[in-house]
């Protein structure tokens, strides 16, 4: 797969499709973007779980911290890795090593192990490198262009309205 670029569709596919997101390097310190991805994301419905060894046992955002993958207390559908590119091949062989790895390596802008998405490819699991998923999730729902930021998708399909604050969604095509 060449990691310099991504389909819409490729980012789309797995965002529509994984439910559970572990973030490996989440943090409790609102301006980290860790935790405002994390938030973000609990917020359009996945289930996340704040992977962190240092908070492991307290909360972010409401959600139990976890030590480690392996502490997840249900299967994982997508890892997303906030460490550094040096650290980023541990992840995914910690991940690689569960039970049932998962669908998904997410790697976050800045990010980028090309032996370790090699290893996760060759098992099966996509691998997406120097990304963020709040940001893909914004930019393909179109949410992201409700501040001025050119999301490169046009759409007539108006928004449906829910309860509370107004959201987008990734299904819109």
């Amino acid at each position: 797969m060449n990691h310099d670029a991504y389909a819409d569709d490729y980012i789309r596919g797995i965002l529509a499709e994984v439910k559970t997101i572990a973030v490996v390097g989440a943090s409790a310190n609102a301006a980290r973007p860790s935790f405002f991805v994390l938030k973000y994301l609990a917020e359009r419905g996945f289930t996340m779980l704040p992977i962190n060894p240092g908070l492991a046992g307290g909360t972010i955002v409401g959600l139990p911290v976890y030590a480690s993958l392996a502490a997840a207390p249900q299967p994982i559908d997508m890892v997303d890795v906030f460490r550094r590119s040096d650290a980023a091949g541990g992840v995914v062989d910690e991940a690689l090593a569960l039970p049932a790895p998962p669908k998904v390596i997410w790697m976050q802008l800045g990010v980028r192990d090309d032996a370790a998405a090699a290893r996760a490819e060759a098992r099966g699991v996509r691998v997406v490198m120097n990304r963020c998923p709040k940001i893909e999730y914004g930019r393909l729902s179109g949410e992201i262009g409700w501040v001025g930021v050119n999301s490169r998708l046009v759409s007539a399909k108006k928004p449906v309205a829910g309860p509370g604050f107004q959201r987008l969604t990734i299904d819109r095509r």
